[in-house]
């Protein structure tokens, strides 16, 4: 299972691998205060659709699209991802304001719905 939660958010016992997929460290939060088993910031979207997204929230289908793309061209980022899902619950971190509209949920659906089953 897959799940999509906030930095800021308490950690469960049902979180499983959490892996931080921020290019950027979270405001607010220390490094050794994070509860986190990995950083991969390779699978955050690039510098450029970041602050593309962040000047244009209203356009999300366009950022899916592009952050796809960006993933398409990318599949040693996601690579150990689907592996670690694949072995029980993988919780994908993010520090975006917005619960419904972001990176994680993009990703989620990608490694879900957006690629092959690898072996």
């Amino acid at each position: 299972m897959i799940y999509c939660k906030r930095v800021y958010d308490p950690v469960s016992p049902e979180d499983g691998y959490r892996v931080l997929i921020d290019r950027l460290w979270p405001r607010g939060i220390k490094k050794i205060d994070l509860q986190y088993d990995e950083w991969n910031k390779a699978v955050a979207p690039s510098n450029e659709l970041r602050k593309w997204f962040h000047q244009h929230p209203d356009q999300f289908d366009k950022f899916v699209a592009s952050y796809y793309q960006e993933l398409n061209n990318n599949t040693q980022a996601w690579k150990t991802l689907v592996q670690q899902s694949q072995q029980g619950n993988l919780t994908l971190l993010y520090s975006a304001k917005d619960r419904e509209h972001n990176q994680a949920n993009v990703l989620k659906s990608y490694l879900e719905h957006g690629i092959p089953v690898m072996p």
